[in-house]
């Protein structure tokens, strides 16, 4: 399924909480891989709240200058792993949309979607460190907006399929929400005991609508 890219804000390169540049050589890729990872390791351990530039700096084996030269905070940090996790949301989602051929088939692929973010979150503690970030910092909310619009556009683009003679801006409403659902009951699943939020995911599943066409 081929998606249109979705229209950001241009950001100064010197904006906070942006990356200053991305490095087109290998030496510098690999230099950036190695303090996500690093900064990765610190959130997963100790929360993103208790992430400090310095300990980067000394667990990395970087300079502050190698260091600034890409991130100029640790929010710009936090965004790129944001953004890096949300590419293998994003991944997951298509591949089971992309399937999609009649609609007894959307319940069962949205039932899919739920399983694997909750999976996702489950595999990687320092997703949800991230992703509660995303939604605390102000700087950061763009992320998340910009990743629910993507997920609303490639729902929407599933429904038009489906439903062509009905009105876009309804089923524009239906892919929106849903995803907001979708989100909600993940993120509430993660915050909670692991045999709670199974339950919790298993109760939501059997809550999707079996006809999102006969939704007005």
């Amino acid at each position: 399924m081929t998606q249109e890219p979705i229209a950001r804000r241009r950001r100064s390169k010197d904006e906070a909480g942006t990356p200053r540049r991305i490095p087109s050589q290998q030496r510098g890729r690999e230099r950036v891989d190695l303090i996500l990872s690093v900064a990765s390791e610190l959130i997963a351990k100790n929360g993103s709240d208790a992430l400090r530039m310095g300990e980067i700096v000394e667990k990395a084996g970087v300079s502050f200058g190698s260091l600034y030269q890409y991130f100029p905070d640790k929010t710009a940090i936090i965004r790129v792993l944001a953004e890096r996790f949300n590419e293998q949301g994003r991944q997951c989602v298509e591949d089971e949309l992309v399937a999609i051929k009649s609609a007894d088939q959307l319940q069962e692929a949205l039932g899919r979607i739920v399983d694997g973010y909750y999976a996702m979150f489950l595999d990687e503690p320092v997703m949800r460190d991230i992703w509660h970030a995303t939604h605390a910092d102000k700087l950061l909310q763009q992320v998340d907006a910009e990743d629910m619009e993507w997920h609303s556009q490639a729902f929407l683009t599933v429904l038009e399929r489906l439903w062509p003679e009905r009105n876009q801006g309804e089923l524009a409403r239906i892919a929106r929400l849903t995803m907001q659902l979708v989100a909600a009951a993940v993120r509430y699943a993660i915050s909670i005991e692991r045999e709670e939020g199974d339950k919790v995911i298993a109760l939501f599943k059997t809550m999707l609508p079996a006809d999102l066409g006969a939704l007005r």
